[in-house]
C-alpha cells in the first residue's frame, strides 16, 4: 500500500511537470514542443501554423495524462491496484473518465483541424483582425514575416506563456491559444507590482509587473502580461504606444539604485568640507557639480592590514557617481558588506571608507 501512494505522488508529480514544466526539464528538453519537434516543424518559418499544431499535440498530450497513471500501473504488473480500478466504485469512475477524455480531446482536434484550421481558437482570434476582403490566412502571414525579423521581443514569462512584440503586433502565447492585439489599437496599462525577496541576507529582490494589453477592436478581449521589471524598458523600446502605470504602482529599485540612497544618507553624518570655490563638472557624469571630496576622517589605526589613506585630489565627483563608483569595486556576491568596505580614489588610488566622504561645505545635500 506504501509503494502504491509513493507511485501515486510521483505520477502526480510527473504530470504537473508535463504541464508546468520547471527549469530542469526544459533544459533536459523535456516539453512538448522538443518532444513533437520533427512534427510541429520551426516555430520561426512559421509561427501562427506551428502553434496551431502545438496547441492540438498539447490538448491531447493533457487529455492523455489520467489513462498513463492506469497505462503504466499495467505495465509495472501491479495487480492489486487494477483490481481497484475495475471492482471499486470510484476506480470505474477514474477508468470511465480516462478514457472518455482522450475521445473528447480527440473530436475537439478533428474539429480544430477541419477546413484547414478553420475553427481553432488562434484561427478565430486572427479573423476579428481582418479588415475589408481579408481572411484569416492574410493576418497569419503578417504576423508569421514581422515574426521572423531579428528585432522583435520574444521571452519567457512563465512556464506557461511566453510574449512576443513584432513590429506590429502584441503576442501572447498559452499552451491551447494565442491572445493578440494590434499595436495601432490597443492601450497598454500596468496594473499590479509584486515584489519578492529572493535573499534576505543579500538584499536580492525581484518584481513582477502585470500589464493589461487592451484592444479597441470590437470583439478582441483584454489580456494580461506578466514580466519581469527588468524587461519593462525593453518592452517598452518594443512598443508604439505608450506604456500607462496606474498610480499605485511603484517600480522597486535595484540593488545599486538602493545602496546609492543608504551611500548618500550614510555619509550625511560626515564632517563638511569647507570650500567656496568653484569647480567644473562631475568628472563621471559631465552633468552635475561635484559635491564630495574624500578625506581621511576615520580613526583606524595605521597598523590594519589596508588603512585609510590621505587624498590630495581636488573636488572632482558628485556623490551619485562616487557611490556608483564605490559599489563597483566591491565584491557584487555580498552587497551587505559594501557599507563597512573600502574603495580607492578614481584618480589617485588612495584607499578610503564611508567615513572619510564628506559633503562639501558649500552644497545643500539635504534631498
Amino acid at each position: 500500500m506504501e509503494q502504491d501512494l509513493i507511485y501515486s505522488i510521483l505520477y502526480v508529480l510527473l504530470c504537473a511537470c508535463i504541464i508546468y514544466p520547471p527549469a530542469e526539464f526544459v533544459s533536459a528538453g523535456f516539453t512538448i514542443p522538443v518532444l513533437f519537434s520533427k512534427y510541429l516543424g520551426s516555430e520561426n518559418e512559421s509561427f501562427v501554423h506551428f502553434h496551431l499544431k502545438r496547441s492540438s499535440i498539447t490538448l491531447m498530450t493533457y487529455s492523455l495524462l489520467p489513462f498513463g497513471y492506469i497505462l503504466t500501473t499495467i505495465l509495472f504488473g501491479n495487480l492489486e491496484m487494477l483490481e481497484l480500478f475495475t471492482n471499486s466504485l470510484y476506480g470505474n469512475i477514474y477508468l470511465t473518465l480516462s478514457l472518455m477524455l482522450p475521445i473528447a480531446a480527440l473530436y475537439q482536434v478533428k474539429i480544430w483541424t477541419d477546413n484547414n484550421y478553420q475553427e481553432h481558437p488562434i484561427a478565430k482570434s486572427l479573423s476579428k483582425f481582418c479588415n475589408n476582403d481579408m481572411n484569416w490566412r492574410s493576418v497569419q502571414t503578417n504576423i508569421d514575416i514581422e515574426f521572423r525579423r531579428p528585432e522583435k521581443m520574444y521571452t519567457k514569462t512563465s512556464p506557461l506563456s511566453h510574449i512576443a512584440i513584432t513590429e506590429n503586433w502584441i503576442l501572447k502565447i498559452t499552451p491551447l491559444t494565442i491572445h493578440l492585439a494590434h499595436q495601432s489599437d490597443v492601450t497598454v496599462t500596468v496594473k499590479t507590482s509584486e515584489t519578492y525577496t529572493l535573499a534576505p541576507e543579500t538584499y536580492g529582490e525581484i518584481q513582477y509587473l502585470n500589464i493589461e494589453v487592451k484592444s479597441s477592436r470590437q470583439g478582441v478581449d483584454p489580456f494580461v502580461i506578466r514580466i519581469n521589471s527588468e524587461n519593462f524598458q525593453n518592452l517598452q523600446n518594443r512598443l508604439t504606444r505608450t506604456i500607462n502605470v496606474m498610480p499605485h504602482v511603484k517600480f522597486h529599485k535595484n540593488i545599486l539604485e538602493r545602496f546609492v540612497d543608504v551611500f548618500k544618507e550614510t555619509i550625511k553624518d560626515n564632517p563638511k568640507y569647507e570650500s567656496n570655490q568653484a569647480f567644473e563638472n562631475c568628472m563621471g557624469c559631465m552633468e552635475n557639480r561635484p559635491n564630495i571630496k574624500i578625506q581621511k576622517m576615520c580613526t583606524e589605526p595605521v597598523e590594519s592590514s589596508e588603512p585609510c589613506t590621505s587624498c590630495y585630489c581636488r573636488p572632482m565627483w558628485c556623490v551619485d557617481c562616487m557611490a556608483k563608483w564605490f559599489a563597483s569595486r566591491q565584491d557584487h556576491n555580498t552587497p551587505s558588506s559594501w557599507l563597512s568596505s573600502k574603495c580607492t580614489c578614481p584618480m589617485c588610488r588612495a584607499k578610503f571608507c564611508l567615513l572619510d566622504v564628506c559633503y562639501l561645505s558649500s552644497v545643500d545635500n539635504e534631498d
